[in-house]
């Protein structure tokens, strides 16, 4: 490994002088070049200049005094406004995870705001998380009180529905009196017509988009005509109102993962897990596993795989786990690795047969020649598996590829509490120092294998709420539900299909189809 010459601190005030007085975000830097530390400012220049008073080491905490003595250097990255430097702040830190950071270091991400304009009457609901689906989405926003604040007026100023999709059997008016206190302008029963109400609805999409400047001097002048008239309270409630509205429909720049700044380097990462692990060169394909099992309805898997180490989303997996019952991440572990690299020497087989057929070598070395002959074939094995686990999970893996006479691949599990790397043939764990570049390497695809799965075992769950509207249709069987999911393969074809349609899957009677569609119809 190459020798890093520390050198003297530098003096910071030097740097200091060329920071302007502007919003922006920070980073703080060690000796090593490592990311400690990221904050916010309404004047960068101000703000990194109290750090550097030598006063300050006098009357700060002690962990403010411990982030003082690490820093060597920083970095700024200018915004045009305290919002933008509020969601920059946040992507930062979920993505360095610097050590003097508590906020933001967790998952939860910033509000959006999602309409389906595909749906029969469109509303606007609140998410965190953007997905491909066909909606559309708004933000994120920075203030959470001033967005709902805004989703409350607009939906009064627009008549746009904020009660949730009426049960079967249930009508809307029986449940909703926004339209009699004049809130909503009540499509459900067409007080005004479905062409009309989504009218209404992209008008409330373009206010959300920042076309909002008519309204906003409108509710200005009414605030200065309630001041004037002496309704200082009415004048107040607008005034707050208003300053809600500024705060959500101000233009900001959405910071995705390809604008942030970032000084990761996934080479350097690569050539640092290589010396770590004691691996013949650095590992530019890497695939790890997860088995997430929150409840025994599902118990699925995820495969990430990292290219150079970046993501290489093409390649990604899903699996449902068929052969274990109940939770055991160890059998599930097995299952999903042997599913796996089964069908990567099977695809290798197919793809170069005159070289497998006849072959003489282990299946890994075959494989790794098929890669230096046909390097345009997608199938390859991994440089590095890691699986997320310890002791437990790292054996059934190992077994598995052993069956496979994969031995020669090498793997790792990695556990989360202590961030331990267990390897085969080591009694004791390898731990990597704290903010390590290979450590933040195999924390980012273990993190993406995680959401990945977590993801698919969400999915599988709303699938299953959505089917569990069968269990009171009327005549309908535990083996007549699961006849009708396999020929039509959800509820929304289901409910799509006619009665003649229905009454073709195996044990429906035409009569008991007629029962199917008009409760669905409800």
């Amino acid at each position: 490994m190459e020798a890093v010459f520390l050198g003297d601190k530098p003096d910071p005030n030097k740097k200091l002088r060329e920071v302007p007085h502007k919003p922006g975000v920070y980073l703080m830097k060690d000796r090593l070049k490592r990311v400690i530390y990221v904050g916010k400012a309404r004047d960068l220049r101000k703000r990194l200049g109290q750090y550097f008073i030598p006063s300050r080491r006098m009357t700060a905490d002690l962990k403010t005094r411990a982030l003082l003595d690490s820093v060597w250097d920083f970095d700024i990255h200018l915004v045009r406004n305290e919002p933008e430097a509020l969601l920059l702040e946040g992507k930062l830190i979920k993505e360095f995870r610097p050590k003097y950071n508590v906020s933001f270091r967790d998952d939860k991400r910033f509000l959006l705001v999602k309409v389906n304009l595909s749906d029969v009457i469109p509303r606007f609901q609140l998410a965190r998380l953007k997905k491909d689906d066909g909606c559309r989405y708004f933000g994120p926003f920075a203030h959470a009180g001033a967005l709902r604040s805004t989703l409350r007026w607009m939906r009064k100023r627009f008549g746009i529905r904020s009660c949730r999709v009426a049960e079967p059997g249930e009508a809307d008016y029986s449940r909703c009196l926004d339209h009699i206190i004049k809130n909503c302008s009540a499509p459900c029963i067409r007080k005004v017509s479905l062409e009309e109400y989504k009218v209404r609805v992209l008008q409330a999409c373009e206010f959300l988009d920042g076309q909002s400047q008519e309204m906003l001097r409108q509710i200005e002048n009414d605030m200065q005509s309630a001041a004037e008239r002496l309704e200082f309270e009415k004048a107040a409630e607008l005034r707050n109102m208003l300053e809600d509205l500024r705060r959500t429909t101000r233009p900001a720049r959405r910071f995705t993962r390809g604008s942030l700044p970032t000084s990761i380097d996934p080479e350097a990462d690569l050539r640092s897990l290589a010396d770590a692990l004691l691996l013949p060169a650095p590992p530019s394909a890497m695939e790890c596993f997860d088995i997430s099992n929150i409840s025994t309805t599902h118990v699925v898997a995820s495969m990430v795989s990292f290219r150079n180490g970046v993501p290489d989303k093409s390649n990604y997996r899903r699996y449902r786990i068929r052969t274990v019952e109940g939770q055991d991440d160890f059998a599930s572990m097995a299952e999903v690795v042997r599913r796996r690299y089964s069908r990567v020497l099977l695809e290798g087989r197919v793809v170069a047969p005159d070289l497998v057929e006849f072959s003489q070598e282990s299946p890994a070395e075959t494989m790794a020649r098929i890669q230096r002959i046909q390097p345009e074939r997608a199938v390859r094995l991994p440089d590095l598996i890691i699986v997320d686990g310890g002791k437990g999970q790292l054996s059934a893996a190992c077994r598995e590829l052993q069956r496979l006479g994969l031995d020669e691949v090498p793997i790792i599990g990695l556990a989360k509490e202590y961030e331990e790397i267990y390897r085969p043939g080591r009694a004791l764990p390898l731990r990597l120092p704290e903010g390590s570049g290979a450590l933040q390497l195999l924390q980012r695809i273990r993190d993406e294998a995680h959401r990945f799965a977590n993801g698919y075992h969400q999915l599988l769950m709303k699938k299953r709420v959505a089917e569990s509207i069968l269990d009171d249709c009327p005549g309908v069987s535990e083996n007549r539900k699961q006849a009708l999911l396999k020929h039509f393969g959800s509820i929304e074809r289901l409910r799509k299909a006619s009665v003649a349609g229905i009454a073709e899957v195996d044990g429906i009677s035409e009569k008991l189809a007629e029962a199917i569609s008009r409760f669905l119809t409800k």
